[in-house]
């Protein structure tokens, strides 16, 4: 199977990534990608963007070195009735938005009930195209209950690559989600997070684990072009 697109990457402008557009979009390239999503990180976030770089993303072309350059964010939840930090006036404006939990911006408690509001709201956000790398054990959610919600809004539940790495804690919640998906037939998105350009388009860990659960490669919406393209179409994106 061969991933296509990469949708959750992050630049020099989160200050906690190592590579600028250019190499990111080269290592894209390099790669043989169709597509690359540029998501740094939401206001919210220590060393994020400054207010003037998401409004000014379309300074890049859509497509570079023949690779499909999506403008995008990161957006992070900042409250547990599912809030975002980025205003409805720039995400508007970007054309793939993931909307990640990262437990040290949410000052509340969580609980299960309030964690499965906060997706159930994040399945209803008109905005946000992927839910990302949502495993983590501090804000486990239903996920039987909130699944089939995202595939009934066409939200894409992320598989993150550098959970595997990186998140371990989360990973037997990123397996429980993805046989949820498989059960339900809702269609999953398989990313590297990479922080840095020669980790662009670096998915072994996340497909050894689908593979292991034998996930169908037809749900998978980045492992073929066409049906990668057929989701931008649907969702008003242009090629």
């Amino acid at each position: 199977m061969k991933i296509i697109a990469d949708t959750h990457t992050h630049t020099i402008a989160s200050t906690h990534a190592y590579s600028t557009a250019q190499e990111m979009i080269g290592a894209a390239a390099e790669k043989g990608l169709y597509a690359i999503a540029l998501t740094d990180h939401g206001y919210a976030m220590p060393g994020s963007p400054g207010r003037w770089f998401f409004e000014s993303l379309g300074a890049i072309p859509p497509v570079v070195g023949g690779v499909r350059v999506l403008k995008g964010v990161e957006a992070n939840v900042i409250n547990l009735d599912g809030e975002l930090d980025m205003p409805e006036r720039v995400l508007k404006r970007l054309e793939w938005v993931v909307a990640s939990i990262h437990g040290g911006l949410i000052e509340e408690e969580p609980s299960f009930e309030r964690s499965t509001n906060a997706y159930l709201a994040l399945a209803e956000n008109p905005y946000v195209r992927v839910i990302g790398h949502s495993g983590t054990p501090e804000f486990k959610y239903d996920y039987e209950k909130v699944i089939p919600v995202f595939k009934k809004n066409g939200k894409l539940v992320e598989i993150n690559n550098n959970t595997f790495h990186f998140r371990k804690d989360s990973c037997k919640n990123c397996m429980e989600i993805a046989r949820v998906c498989k059960a339900t037939g809702t269609p999953i998105i398989i990313n590297s997070d990479a922080h840095f350009s020669s980790r662009v388009g670096e998915f072994s860990s996340a497909l050894d684990a689908l593979r292991e659960i034998d996930f169908p490669e037809e749900l998978i919406i980045n492992s073929s072009e066409s049906r990668f393209k057929a989701y931008l179409s649907e969702n008003g994106i242009s090629l």
